[in-house]
């Protein structure tokens, strides 16, 4: 399927005042973030449980847009308690959080079909999707975080989601001008195309090494995070973190709205901003595992 010409051009050259804005969200929010990760502990659990917490709240308006209606009260306790869990063991004994999470969605949607909700049953699965969508994904923020090195491991695997989706942009940007640009999702998002999609890799790849040489220089804190397994993160991260960008497109684009919020003016809300993020995260946690036992650790 191929773009109408106005919309493939628009799609290959987006207005040269985007990446300014980009730069300048990115230069107030990466080091208010990397502040976040540094301090750790307890503080760092319930500023990532509130920031996904946010997003649960933008998760259920969306989905209202298109008549559903999932528990929104539901959503925000069991997205927060789900991330919370990961520092805070108590509030999951023998892993009873999620059983008992689903038997509250059970009931809250059997009584509200019973008071004339016309879907309850979808109502139900989306319920569902938005507590362990974000919840569980989400909760990997704090797992990574409290890994031995994990906060070296942590940043590596954000900046380099950070710099593949700005290598994402100039690559889209660059070729999309020269070649007639090949949109990966036409429905989903028309201004991401494959071109952008290679600078992406591309540019999670390098980042992710160069966050390892430079992890190195200091000293050596990072432990197994080195330029080849740092590389290696980039290079997942980059490939596979532009598909968490594109679900929430598909939530908007059912939903018919721009943006899941208004967090930050013209840029979106908090779902808009860890879409990629719930990705790249659980990646980079269970990447360290497998760099740990290969490694005999």
């Amino acid at each position: 399927m191929r773009l109408p010409a106005t919309e493939a051009r628009s799609a290959a050259a987006p207005p040269s005042g985007d990446l300014f804005d980009r730069l300048a969200v990115s230069i107030v929010l990466i080091p208010a973030a990397l502040l976040v990760i540094d301090i750790g502990g307890w503080p760092y659990a319930l500023i990532v449980a509130a920031l996904l917490g946010v997003a649960g709240r933008e998760y259920t308006r969306l989905f209202a847009h298109t008549h559903y209606r999932p528990a929104k009260p539901l959503v925000l306790a069991g997205v927060a308690l789900l991330a919370l869990s990961a520092h805070f063991s108590a509030l999951s004994p023998a892993h009873l959080l999620p059983a008992l999470l689903i038997a509250a969605a059970l009931i809250w949607h059997l009584v509200d079909y019973e008071r004339g909700a016309p879907a309850s049953g979808t109502d139900f699965v989306v319920t569902l999707g938005g507590i362990f969508y974000l919840g569980w994904l989400g909760r990997y923020f704090i797992l990574l975080r409290a890994e031995p090195a994990g906060l070296w491991w942590l940043v590596a695997a954000l900046t380099s989601m950070w710099l593949a989706d700005t290598g994402a942009y100039l690559f889209g940007r660059l070729f999309g001008r020269r070649l007639i640009p090949r949109p990966m999702a036409p429905r989903l998002s028309p201004r991401k195309t494959w071109e952008g999609y290679a600078g992406s890799v591309l540019w999670g790849g390098l980042a992710g090494a160069g966050l390892g040489v430079l992890w190195g220089l200091g000293a050596g804190p990072a432990g197994l995070l080195t330029w080849q397994t740092g590389g290696v993160l980039g290079l997942l991260v980059g490939a596979l973190g532009p598909f968490g960008d594109l679900g929430v497109s598909m939530i908007k684009r059912q939903s018919g709205v721009k943006d899941a919020g208004a967090l930050i003016a013209g840029h979106g809300g908090a779902l808009d901003r860890i879409d990629s993020w719930l990705v790249a995260v659980p990646l980079g946690y269970y990447f360290l595992l497998l760099v740990r036992a290969l490694a005999g650790g």
